[in-house]
């Protein structure tokens, strides 16, 4: 079962999350194997502003368990967090993704819409990394949609998902994340 996990960091939290990136990194090696995409949110300035996971889990029980006992959470770095059921529409991971181009930005599209039991369109094309509509806890229902992009600008990456469809759409600086190599 695929989980989009977006810890969502308290105001003030960086000298923290710094503080702790070793923990965290350790915590999250032990994913490796199981992450689609990974990566830090942040400010035009660089200030982080929250901490995206998507992974394969067995359940809803070991994917509570993966965001509740992640040492930030433990410490108190994040002001909550959005742990939903979802599917990779593109069947790969950001690591399949390459290198990307160095002219353009990675983002985190999050697009939420009434629960709705019908499939939702959600974009294609080759500056896509990681898209998949986010599911109620059983999988019956749509709520939304995460998709992690390569583009231009912030107001490119707004485009991605139809403001028609969508009832709040935000938009997110994101780059790949995990330990450096």
């Amino acid at each position: 079962m695929e989980f989009f996990c977006y810890h969502r960091d308290r105001p003030g939290s960086t000298p923290l999350r710094t503080e702790m990136v070793e923990e965290h990194w350790a915590y999250m090696d032990r994913f490796a194997a199981r992450m689609i995409a990974r990566g830090p949110t942040f400010t035009s300035d660089e200030t982080l502003t929250g901490s995206v996971h998507i992974l394969d889990l067995p359940d809803a029980t070991a994917a509570r368990a993966f965001a509740f006992e992640e040492p930030g959470y433990q410490a108190g770095a994040y002001r909550d967090v959005l742990l939903r059921r979802w599917h990779n529409t593109l069947g790969r991971t950001m690591w399949d993704f390459g290198d990307g181009r160095t002219d353009r930005n990675r983002y985190l599209v999050l697009g939420f819409c009434e629960p709705t039991p019908d499939d939702i369109d959600l974009p294609d094309g080759n500056e896509l990394i990681a898209c998949g509509p986010l599911l109620s806890d059983d999988g019956a229902a749509v709520l939304g949609a995460a998709v992690l992009l390569e583009t231009t600008s912030a107001g490119d990456a707004q485009q991605t998902l139809s403001p028609a469809r969508f009832a709040a759409i935000e938009v997110h600086q994101w780059d790949f994340g995990g330990r450096p190599t």
